[in-house]
C-alpha cells in the first residue's frame, strides 16, 4: 500500500496546565521515532483516567502541555526505521502503556505495565485525543482488519483492564463475581467478560438506567445501592455466603471497604478503580478469619491485550458506546465528574 499523505497539522484537545482550559485547536502532527508507528486515530474512548490526567490529582506528574487519551483506534500511516511486523494500512490501537524498556525484571516477566520507565499514553506521552498519535511498535495493539474502530476503542483500556482483573480474581466457572460500579465504562464490559468466562454476575450500582443496562447485558443480580439499606447483607444473602471474587471499578472509598465485607471466605477482592488519595480499609480479624485476599490489578500486558481483543472479535463482548465529536470532550468530562455516564463515551477525531 502506498504511503498516505500526512498533513502537517491536526485537530486535538490539549491542555497547558492541570485543571486548565481544554483547548480544541490545531497542533503539529508528530513524527514517529525509529521504534514507533504513527496511527491515524479515528476514534478514542474516554476513560476516567483521562479526567485524572487533566486534573493532575494522582501522585504522578503529567507531561505538560498534554494531549490526553489512551483508547485510540486507527490506521498505521507511517513506520519508524527500526520497526518490524507492521505495515502501512494495518489497524492499530494506542493503549495506556505506550512503551516500556523491555529489559527490566518486570518486562522480562511480562509485567510491562510495572516497568519503572513505562511511557503512558495521555499522561507522559501525548495520547489519542488527536488525529495522529505515535506509539511504540512493540506495545501498540494489533487490531484485525475490518474491525469497527469505534466499538473496539474501549477494549484497548477498559476491556483489557477488567479482563485482567477477572483473571487476577482466580475464579472458576459457576462462581459468583460481584462488580462494584457495574454499569460504567469499565463495569459494563466487566459484566460481559465475566459472562463469557462462565461466572455468575452480581452488579452493584445506582439508578434505574443502570439497572436496565445491567439486565440488557445479561447480568444475574443487580443491587441498587440507592435503594438497598444494607448492601453487604444483601450480597451475602443472594450469593449464599458472599461473592467468590469482587471487582472494584467503583471510585468510592466506602464501596471499596464494603467489598471486603461481602467477599466470601477464601475469596479475592480486586482493586481496579483509582480514586486519588483513597485507602482500602479491611478489618484484620475479618480478613484473617476468612483467609481473604486483596490484590491490585493494573492494565494488562501484550498477551492480555490479545486475549481481550479476541473476546471482542468473536462477538462475546461489545461496549455500550455513545459516539460524540472530539470537540465536545469538556462536556463529557463534566458528565463524568457528576457520575452521569452510562456505558462508555467514544470521541470521533474528525469532528
Amino acid at each position: 500500500m502506498s504511503s498516505p499523505v500526512i498533513p502537517k497539522t491536526q485537530k486535538a484537545i490539549i491542555f497547558e496546565s492541570n485543571g486548565g482550559p481544554l483547548e480544541y485547536k490545531d497542533i503539529p502532527v508528530p513524527t514517529p521515532k525509529s521504534n514507533e508507528i504513527l496511527v491515524n486515530i479515528k476514534y478514542s474512548g474516554v476513560c476516567h483516567t483521562d479526567l485524572h490526567a487533566w486534573k493532575g490529582d494522582w501522585p504522578l506528574d503529567t507531561k505538560l502541555p498534554l494531549v490526553g487519551g489512551h483508547e485510540g483506534a486507527g490506521i498505521v500511516v507511517a513506520i519508524g526505521d527500526n520497526v518490524k511486523g507492521w505495515k502501512i494500512g494495518d489497524y492499530a490501537g494506542v493503549k495506556w502503556l505506550n512503551g516500556s524498556c523491555m529489559a527490566c525484571e518486570y518486562c522480562e516477566l511480562g509485567n510491562e505495565s510495572n516497568c519503572p520507565n513505562a511511557d503512558l499514553s495521555g499522561y507522559t506521552h501525548d495520547g489519542s485525543f488527536q488525529q495522529y498519535a505515535t506509539a511504540d511498535a512493540v506495545q501498540a495493539a494489533r487490531i484485525p482488519a475490518g474491525t469497527n474502530l469505534s466499538e473496539v476503542a474501549p477494549i484497548l483500556c477498559a476491556g483489557m483492564t477488567v479482563y485482567k482483573a477477572l483473571k487476577s480474581a482466580n475464579l472458576r466457572a459457576g462462581e459468583w463475581v460481584a462488580i462494584s460500579g457495574a454499569c460504567g465504562g469499565l463495569g459494563s464490559l466487566c459484566i460481559q467478560y465475566a459472562n463469557a468466562m462462565g461466572y455468575r454476575v452480581l452488579g452493584i450500582d445506582g439508578g434505574d438506567d443502570k439497572a436496565k443496562l445491567f439486565k440488557q447485558l445479561h447480568g444475574e443480580v443487580f443491587i441498587d445501592f440507592t435503594k438497598t439499606k444494607d448492601v453487604i447483607s444483601e450480597v451475602n444473602k443472594v450469593t449464599n455466603g458472599g461473592a467468590h471474587g469482587v471487582i472494584n471499578v467503583s471510585v468510592s472509598e466506602a464501596a471499596i471497604e464494603a467489598s471486603t465485607k461481602y467477599c466470601r471466605a477464601n475469596g479475592t477482592v480486586v482493586l481496579v478503580g483509582l480514586p486519588g488519595g483513597a485507602k482500602c480499609k479491611s478489618d484484620v480479624f475479618n480478613q484473617v478469619v476468612k483467609s481473604m485476599t486483596i490484590v491490585g490489578s493494573y492494565v494488562g500486558n501484550r498477551a492480555d491485550t490479545r486475549e481481550a481483543l479476541d473476546f471482542f472479535t468473536r462477538g462475546l463482548v461489545k461496549a455500550p458506546i455513545h459516539v460524540a465529536p472530539l470537540s465536545t470532550l469538556p462536556t463529557i468530562f463534566e458528565k463524568m465528574e457528576k457520575g452521569q455516564i452510562v456505558g462508555r463515551y467514544v470521541v470521533d477525531t474528525s469532528r
